[in-house]
């Protein structure tokens, strides 16, 4: 990478520190000794902007990926994207700081494994004291050692991690790989074919823009539950996907072609996080003879799942995975680890979702935003690696980076389980031992440090399921009558809906298809198994199965009108759910597989049935949904079910069964059974031992194996998709589906330098816990709304609207949805709800796209006033670049999640945070003021997270922290965004 004029890029991050090692590392002592007599020389050369080439090799998806096979073989498949280092350059001057820790890995029954970099012999005590994630950053810290993109420096503050975590030092971190989804791997996709056709336009070499390191897509996020309660769902369902996403699909199999190091997973394969669990993970990286342990990030936020398995993985956005992609390391905050003890068990009738849900709200009311959650303790040998995974899932929703579990026996027992060779499993265990990253329980344990610590005992979790707006709002399944009334009382809020006491015992009577059926506030209309978060769990997927059996055998049936709906997330489940013979049972209760992947869990729940929608919209009913997800946002999984409750797939069968929320499960009969009995809930409940039963009886290792052989043979619908073999893309300008956005219009080399903010209008003013579903909603397109009246213009049916989601690759749909969610709540409408706001120059209420537009051609920015936790949700790059092309130009908050914030950087747009005890009320702000941001002219002068003076033309004036949190991030914003920045360095390359 060429020296920008920028003085905040990589470059002038080069620091030595003579703390690095104890004294008795003489070896690696010397390598450090070695490289500081030679640093000079080095940077003199071409070698620091050249080593970031180096070719990486494809994992091997093609043939016997299984098995370890010899880097030759799988260097032979791999297909390298750009420069190897300029082999010219002297040994002396690039050889790496770590050389004399580089050690062998011999194979038990003789040779070798391969080549590591050996934490042990650092001979650092320390090391023994990290936390096990952290080591995992430090590894590749020392791995990547450039001293350019990762210098002696970062490796230092990592080993010293219990005294620079609390000051919040900046390190790289260079990801084993990248993982998208196609929601959000469509408009990377569309970023990465934009930027070659800047580096053209630039004069440079297009195809400089290639993912240097491995890129699996999986397609899960667009099939819909248009077909429901039919044995032919799956095929119907993937024949209204194909023809809706056909031009997305063939703009993602183009890209598979045409971008090197990326594996596209057809669609009807699974859901993304499932397959990395089962398939894609994994563990330990052998390439070209180097070992090195298996990292991720993700375009969703829960790629965490992965963490499970014992792989560092978390969510980022679309914008900082393109980057990692091309080669750039990501700059993160040094993070606090929160150690988290699990002791105890389960008692019987509990599942892992009551865990995690239970495990949810102690770390939500903890705090642990920004930072890692290490799972240890005696319990950790009570939970099967897929309980781990539905812990490790819901990161996103305790607000942590990660939810880690380090590699032990119980993660070898899965690896193998899901197929992985004996091999392989012997590679990843004699790795981990010998660096210090394994977990045996059965050998005393290093006492760690953490941050701070929690602890809980197995034995207190109970019953639960979270609702009805927020994923962390645990209700105890005990209390779940009462807290529902409360509810209905309460006034509108998360926990409220202000029913008036007369309204609220009111029943609706309609006909269903001939059929009477009737309504209440509380009535279930959608029960859906669905969901990465427990469909990849068998013991509450085979758990469900049974309770449907128990409701079969004793006369009940799940009402007609209820949409129900189970959607695994890999075949592997379909397959156990058959072996168990427990298929048929759900069937007999409306839950058919419908298809593989997301659906409801994201808002793709299909349309009601019309007779429901009209009983539930023209009667103002305060329908439920009860679903095995991770998310229930208002607005997200569907327009009509303003009550969602996470639970675990057994319970949405009971829920589905009694057919509504208001039931008090120990004291009320579930319904009345053939024999004219009342049935109870702890009728229909399998214990543990049921459970485990069926699960060794019916989950195999074969069942893996077969399905995952399969997985890129694709089906016939994909495999008949024909596709050009150009490597720049041909935009379509009359494409609804794939557009070619703006970001690089008028580029030149030079970089923009930063902005600050001069009269601004506000657009919109919020109050707390703004979603990324409220500012860029992946759901339904509604009839009446900006992007339906585009989508009309250009011939597009209603019925082919799909949903934003599946539209991300069309800049002008996707501008048109920002902020359009039909639930969203502006202050400045003055308790109005609904994607509109007022244009404060005229006081004309508008769409939030027309007011913005209204601004941008009177040449007039705006800013947007919020509350605390926004962006919180999935890590949605859209809910940043939407703002962007509305020309929002800052964000105010009391505070911001992680992802968004990042996000929010990466296209421009300045975050700034409220000091402690300021927000929009306690500053008497009303939103109808003109802002100004007072931000020096010269990027030198900005610090990472300096205050800044914000003044209104109402005489106000109020103190901010700048959020820039990183030197990185200042580099980003002075090229108006990390694309650019990124397109500039490889242009000069």
């Amino acid at each position: 990478m060429a020296t920008s004029s920028s003085a905040l890029l990589r470059a002038p991050r080069l620091r030595f520190s003579s703390s690095l090692f104890s004294a008795s590392a003489s070896s690696s002592s010397q390598a450090y000794a070695s490289f500081a007599n030679q640093k000079q020389r080095f940077l003199s050369t071409k070698a620091f902007r050249s080593l970031r080439w180096s070719a990486t090799t494809r994992w091997s998806h093609g043939v016997n990926w299984r098995g370890c096979g010899s880097s030759v073989s799988l260097r032979a498949q791999a297909r390298t994207a750009a420069p190897v280092l300029d082999r010219n350059l002297s040994t002396s001057a690039t050889e790496h700081a770590f050389k004399k820790i580089l050690t062998s890995l011999p194979k038990p029954g003789g040779g070798e494994f391969g080549k590591f970099y050996s934490l042990p012999a650092l001979n650092d005590p320390r090391i023994d004291r990290l936390p096990y994630s952290i080591r995992i950053l430090l590894e590749s810290a020392i791995r990547n050692c450039d001293n350019f993109q990762v210098t002696v420096d970062d490796v230092e503050k990592i080993i010293d991690w219990e005294n620079t975590s609390p000051k919040q030092v900046e390190i790289p971190f260079k990801p084993a790989r990248v993982l998208l989804q196609d929601f959000t791997g469509v408009p990377a996709v569309v970023d990465l074919a934009c930027m070659r056709d800047a580096m053209k336009k630039l004069g440079a070499d297009p195809n400089k823009i290639n993912p240097l390191v491995p890129v699996d897509l999986v397609v899960d996020h667009s099939v819909q539950v248009d077909v429901a309660r039919s044995e032919n769902a799956v095929q119907a369902n993937m024949e209204h996907e194909f023809r809706r996403n056909k031009e997305r699909f063939a703009f993602l199999k183009w890209g598979s072609s045409a971008f090197h190091n990326m594996l596209v997973v057809p669609p009807g394969s699974g859901i993304v996080h499932q397959v990395n669990l089962e398939y894609l993970g994994r563990v330990v990286f052998n390439t070209d003879g180097t070992l090195y342990p298996d990292s991720v990030v993700g375009t969703d936020s829960h790629t965490t799942m992965i963490d499970g398995l014992g792989v560092a993985g978390w969510g980022v956005g679309g914008i900082e995975a393109e980057a990692t992609m091309l080669g750039q390391p990501m700059s993160m905050v040094l993070p606090g680890v929160v150690g988290f003890k699990l002791s105890g068990k389960l008692h019987n009738g509990v599942t892992a979702t009551d865990l995690v849900l239970t495990v949810t709200q102690m770390l939500r009311k903890h705090g642990v935003v920004g930072k890692f959650v290490e799972f240890y303790g005696e319990g950790m040998g009570e939970l099967s690696l897929a309980d781990r995974a539905t812990i490790a899932n819901m990161s996103p929703e305790y607000g942590a980076t990660m939810g880690f579990f380090p590699v032990d026996h119980v993660t070898l027992q899965y690896l193998k389980l899901t197929g992985r060779s004996d091999e392989t499993v012997s590679m990843i265990e004699t790795y981990l031992r010998a660096n210090k990253m394994f977990v045996d329980y059965n050998e005393p344990q290093q006492e760690r440090v953490y941050t701070s610590y929690l602890q809980l005992d197995l034995a207190d979790v109970e019953p639960c399921v979270s609702g009805p707006k927020r994923p962390h709002d645990r209700v105890s399944l005990k209390e779940m009558k009462a807290d529902w009334h409360a509810c209905l009382d309460n006034q509108v809020g998360f926990k409220g809906f202000a029913v008036p006491k007369e309204e609220k015992d009111k029943v609706v009577k309609f006909s269903f298809h001939g059929q009477p059926a009737e309504l209440k506030h509380g009535s279930v209309v959608i029960a859906a198994i669905t969901s990465c978060t427990n469909t990849s769990n068998p013991s509450v997927m085979l758990g469900a199965g049974l309770v449907a059996k128990k409701a079969c055998e004793l006369g009940l049936q799940v009402k007609p009108w209820i949409k129900t709906s189970l959607a695994p997330g890999s075949g592997v489940v379909t397959k156990y759910l058959l072996k168990s013979g427990l298929q048929k049972y759900l069937n007999e209760q409306g839950f058919h597989i419908v298809g593989y992947g997301c659906t409801t869990c994201i808002g793709n729940s299909g349309e009601l049935d019309e007779s429901v929608a009209s009983a539930i919209s023209d009667n103002d009913v305060i329908a439920a949904a009860v679903l095995s997800g991770n998310r229930n946002f208002e607005g997200r999984v569907h327009a009509l079910t303003r009550a969602n409750y996470l639970a675990s797939p057994p319970l949405v069968v009971a829920y589905a069964l009694a057919g509504t929320v208001d039931i008090d499960f120990d004291k009320e009969p579930i319904g009345t059974g053939k024999d004219g009995k009342s049935v109870y809930f702890k009728d229909l409940w399998p214990s543990n031992e049921e459970i485990a039963e069926v699960v060794q009886t019916s989950v195999l290792p074969d069942m893996f194996k077969s399905t995952y052989e399969a997985i890129t043979k694709g089906n016939p619908m994909w495999n008949q998709l024909s596709v050009p073999s150009s490597t720049l893309y041909s935009w379509d300008p009359n494409s609804t589906y794939i557009h070619e956005p703006p970001y690089f219009n008028d580029m030149t080399m030079d970089p923009p330098g930063p902005h600050g903010v001069k009269d601004a209008f506000c657009l919109l003013k919020f109050g707390d816990s703004i979603t990324t579903d409220h500012i860029s909603p992946a759901g339904s397109i509604h009839k009446d709304s900006p992007a339906a009246k585009y989508l009309l213009e250009r011939g597009v049916d209603y019925k082919d609207f799909n949903s934003y989601g599946s539209r991300r690759g069309n800049d002008e749909v996707m501008a048109r949805g920002t902020f359009a969610n039909i639930r969203l709540v502006n202050k400045l409408l003055n308790g109005e709800v609904g994607p509109k706001t007022i244009h404060i120059p005229t006081g004309e209420k508008l769409y939030v796209f027309d007011a913005a537009m209204k601004y941008k051609a009177a040449g007039q920015d705006t800013i947007v006033l919020a509350g605390a936790e926004y962006g919180s949700g999935s890590s949605r790059d859209w809910a940043a670049k939407g703002p962007a092309l509305l020309g929002v130009k800052a964000v105010i908050a009391k505070s911001f999640e992680r992802i968004h914030r990042s996000n929010l950087v990466g296209m421009g747009i300045i975050p700034l945070s409220f000091k402690p005890g300021d927000d929009v009320e306690t500053l008497g702000l009303t939103g109808h003021e003109r802002y100004t941001i007072d931000l020096p002219s010269k990027i030198s002068e900005i610090r990472p997270g300096q205050d800044v003076t914000v003044t209104t033309d109402t005489g106000k004036s109020f103190t901010c922290t700048v959020r820039f949190d990183t030197e990185v991030e200042l580099a980003y914003f002075d090229h108006g965004g990390i694309l650019p920045y990124v397109i500039r360095n490889l242009s000069k390359e």
